[in-house]
């Protein structure tokens, strides 16, 4: 299962803004502009094609903290003009005011955003640190506008509801509840008590974000002894070149190769490296993130978000967090989630034995006298494959050219949607190796997609999907801008750059996301592209990864880098073949993850020493000792630098259930281009957005509800 993180878009609701994301921590700030005397491009609207684009190279870093403060002014005025409307409440001076509300604070926290996952060098941390108790202070203050309450709860209970479409009556319901989810309803003591705990928690995530970063840049393994780099692919020996030649100088170091603390660099040398003590060196590196004592460590404030998470779902009614985070999700409860993780749990920890007892068997062969560890598991995974299936992943890299197969996943979403893609440059970027391409159907616009392939100082680790621009079709049409970021080595000038078959089934599957956000036709920007549950917006890129292994897709595109032939048949028939293979080292390394993830927030009120809980949890679990979590605890950005996917990590897992059963529908017409299926797809998913109950989306796609064997099935588990 590949994952990731992803950046969900800001909303135009200034409300839903603040409720999913809040960033930064208390502490020091930077010299900023007198925001009573400010004129930033920051705080005016985007100019130039397309709808106007973002400024990036016009952005004065140092007018973040002042524009925020003008942003937040003009958008409490907005606020406050619905809240004190004298007229009766009613959906158009209410829900599409508050929809309405709020552009300006909303393309700054765009900017800003991109700043602290891309750019995140100079004083972006410490501005971020300033940012996050205003952002958090402001969203309290939103919802606990007792005025602009009532008049949200006068429409929820009022006789206008009959007179509203489905989509509107969604969207007055999930306001409301969002609003009381968060506090409304709470007197004005325990309002004081959750804004504290909201702007400790939100400067809390910003910390644990930034240290965690740090101890991804001060980990890097150099090496200046060619003999060190047998068994690795040349492809990744040039990477490891070029990215030592660009740290070098600023890490004092004269080594000649490198391997960069990112999954990207870390999984190729832990695939293929002979020299199995570097292997530990740069699997230690990568899995104790977070977890190497000083001042990086994160475990005190993973200990004190657990906290102050549990005491707020407390506050609110909630038995955990848990509880209070699932309640609007697909899966409604935590038992729900734990109930789908627990059925597959055994059976993936089955096959990791039977994985594990085939590389064994290779190690005993080689006399190397070694037991299986988890820095060994990739090492023999690709010898047990190569000796299973005669499938070399060496083999197949010179196929993979990261261009090639972006023309591909574009190729694919023209014959689905009907999508045109054409690079333009007359849209500013923030940095050079970043491209724009304007997407079109029939000749009309339908948005921009922004590519950000590669590492750089800075940049978070990982693969995301954001969105500058969130479609609308309010007073008139808005087009979508969506982004697609990965952390992608370079190799040598001029030559192009070789991705692992991992990395790339990651960039169809944070495509589908932007994919999610391109095919968007909502009235509402709230309800648009992929603002809809947790545990549903994975089920569309993942969907979309299934593309890659089309033969149209493979044929087309997967073609060598030095002869332009495309991958042999014979070649793409072991692929095929090999597709259920070492599914249970993915499988329990993500799901211990998601496990950890439920149960340190099933755990309520009670003190929590992290790494002894994750320690212990595991083992309680019969976690296989061959294998780490794919995110430890102590690095766990997914659930500990927002309350983003926090007791959701399930997400993707639930997702997949879909997924494994929709892709069917396409596998039973016999191809992934079936006209008909297509338009269903866009109809009743890729379009919706949230106007409707995902799982009415889903059954009107597949004709009934999901049947969560398929998921099994897709992982060669047995189903019974």
């Amino acid at each position: 299962m590949k994952l990731h993180i992803i950046s969900f878009p800001k909303l135009c609701l200034v409300i839903a803004i603040l409720i999913s994301s809040s960033t930064g921590t208390s502490g020091q700030t930077t010299t900023h502009q007198d925001s009573n005397n400010m004129n930033s491009i920051l705080l005016k609207p985007w100019i130039g094609p397309y709808g106007g684009v973002p400024p990036w190279r016009q952005v004065n870093r140092d007018e973040f903290l002042g524009a925020f403060d003008v942003a937040i002014e003009m958008t409490n005025k907005e606020i406050e003009a619905i809240a004190n409307n004298p007229d009766p409440p009613t959906f158009e001076n209410t829900f599409v005011a508050l929809e309405k509300s709020g552009k300006t604070l909303n393309r700054l926290q765009t900017i800003f955003d991109v700043h602290t996952s891309n750019l995140a060098t100079g004083p972006i941390p410490d501005i971020e640190k300033a940012v996050a108790p205003k952002m958090s202070k402001f969203s309290d203050s939103i919802i606990q506008n007792a005025k602009l309450f009532a008049r949200i709860e006068a429409i929820y209970q009022g006789d206008e509801m009959n007179s509203l479409n489905n989509s509107q009556k969604r969207l007055v319901k999930d306001r409301y509840d969002s609003f009381v989810r968060q506090g409304a309803k709470l007197n004005d003591k325990d309002k004081a008590i959750l804004s504290q705990k909201n702007a400790a928690l939100a400067g809390l995530f910003a910390e644990f974000s930034q240290k965690v970063l740090s101890d991804e840049e001060g980990y890097i393994t150099w090496i200046d002894d060619a003999d060190q780099l047998a068994g690795l692919p040349e492809s990744t020996v040039a990477a490891m070149a070029s990215a030592a030649s660009k740290l070098g100088d600023a890490n004092n170091s004269k080594g000649k190769w490198c391997v960069t603390n990112t999954r990207s660099s870390m999984e190729p040398f832990l695939t293929y490296a002979d020299n199995r003590a570097l292997r530990e060196t740069v699997w230690r590196n990568y899995y104790n993130r977070g977890d190497n004592g000083g001042d990086n460590d994160t475990n005190a404030i993973i200990s004190a978000i657990l906290k102050l998470r549990a005491e707020r779902a407390l506050l609110l009614g909630y038995k955990t967090h848990a509880h209070w985070r699932l309640e609007p999700q697909m899966a409604g409860t935590p038992e729900a989630a734990m109930d789908l993780m627990l059925k597959v749990w055994p059976k993936a920890v089955a096959r990791v034995k039977e994985e594990v007892a085939d590389m064994q068997k290779i190690a005993d062969a080689e006399n190397t006298g070694i037991t299986i560890e988890p820095w060994d598991y990739r090492y023999y995974a690709e010898k047990v494959r190569k000796d299973r299936y005669d499938l070399d992943f060496n083999e197949v890299k010179p196929y993979l050219q990261m261009e090639k197969l972006r023309e591909g996943m574009m190729w694919a979403a023209k014959q689905l949607y009907g999508f045109d893609f054409k690079q333009v440059n007359d849209v500013p970027v923030f940095e050079n190796d970043v491209t724009v391409w304007e997407v079109t159907r029939n000749g009309k616009h339908v948005g921009l997609w922004v590519f950000d392939p590669f590492a750089r100082r800075g940049k978070r680790s990982g693969a995301w999907m954001n969105a500058y621009r969130i479609q609308e079709n309010m007073d008139s049409p808005i087009t979508p801008i969506v982004s697609n970021n990965s952390n992608f080595i370079k190799g040598e000038p001029g030559k192009p750059v070789l991705i692992s078959w991992d990395d790339a089934v990651t960039l169809f599957h944070e495509f589908g996301h932007a994919l999610h956000g391109l095919c968007s036709n909502a009235e509402y920007p709230s309800q648009a592209g992929t603002s809809v549950a947790r545990d549903y917006v994975e089920f569309p890129s993942q969907l979309n990864e299934h593309w890659l292994s089309t033969p149209e897709v493979l044929s087309k595109f997967a073609v060598h880098y030095e002869t332009g032939e495309p991958m042999p048949q014979a070649l793409l028939d072991k692929i095929e073949k090999a597709a259920t293979f070492n599914q249970g080292f993915s499988t329990v390394e993500y799901l211990a993850s998601a496990l950890i993830d439920m149960k340190l927030h099933l755990a309520g009120n009670v003190p929590i020493d992290a790494d002894k809980f994750e320690r212990e949890t595991l083992a309680e679990l019969g976690m296989p000792s061959e294998i780490v979590m794919r995110h430890r605890t102590p690095q766990f950005g997914h659930v500990f630098s927002s309350d983003g996917y926090s007791a959701g990590y399930y997400s993707y897992l639930w997702s997949d259930a879909l997924t494994a059963d929709a892709a069917q529908v396409f596998e039973d017409a016999g191809t992934y281009y079936d006209p008909a299926i297509a338009k269903s797809l866009y109809n009743n998913i890729m379009s919706v957005g949230d106007t409707i109950d995902p799982a009415e989306g889903f059954r009107k796609f597949r004709g009934r509800d999901v049947d969560t064997k398929a998921l099994l099935r897709k992982r060669g588990f047995p189903v019974d």
